[in-house]
């Protein structure tokens, strides 16, 4: 299967993509997991403003370890996506145009993928020093105190995934049951 590489503001050719397809994302992507979309969904609760632009966004659920001396980032893996299925549902409503973590979502994150045209990308788990060698930066942009959990803006260069929820609601994992 051919690799597609892709750039996080290319929203026409993300939306296009297919289930299954492998791709080399390219661009900025912020972090966040359990702590900190708790404490998004309570400013959104509130009218807070957010740290970042949530519309047209991707959310990379991972928590970045301390960087070692010449490198943009410790080890940057991804975590189990459906610890954070209770908030995205809201978040691709506000127009979040991707998610990327491991493991399988539910169907309120299918059907609003669905429903808003947004998608889910699978990152190697237990490879999080390998997909630090595809960031260019990183920098702490919100929640300093949540340390490793603290909202990260990420330059990915060439980071690969694989599209596991397109904009269609097709879903990898449903495929194998």
């Amino acid at each position: 299967m051919k690799t597609i590489k892709i750039k996080t503001t290319d929203f026409d050719e993300l939306r296009n993509l297919q289930c299954g397809n492998q791709i080399l994302l390219s661009g900025i992507v912020h972090t966040a997991r359990d702590a900190a979309h708790k404490r998004i969904m309570q400013m959104i609760e509130n009218n807070e403003q957010l740290p970042f632009e949530i519309k047209n966004s991707i959310i990379y659920y991972a928590g970045a370890t301390p960087t070692k001396p010449g490198h943009a980032v410790g080890s940057i893996g991804p975590t189990t996506s459906s610890r954070m299925d209770i908030f995205t549902p809201v978040l691709i409503q506000k127009g979040l145009i991707a998610t990327i973590g491991k493991g399988g979502r539910n169907s309120d994150v299918v059907n609003a993928c669905k429903v808003y045209k947004s998608l889910y990308f699978c990152a190697i788990g237990g490879a999080g020093a390998l997909a630090a060698k595809s960031i260019e930066s990183c920098e702490t942009v919100a929640f300093d105190d949540l340390g490793c959990e603290s909202i990260k803006k990420v330059i990915f260069k060439d980071f690969p995934l694989i599209l596991a929820i397109d904009s269609n609601g097709n879903d990898l994992f449903s495929r194998n049951k």
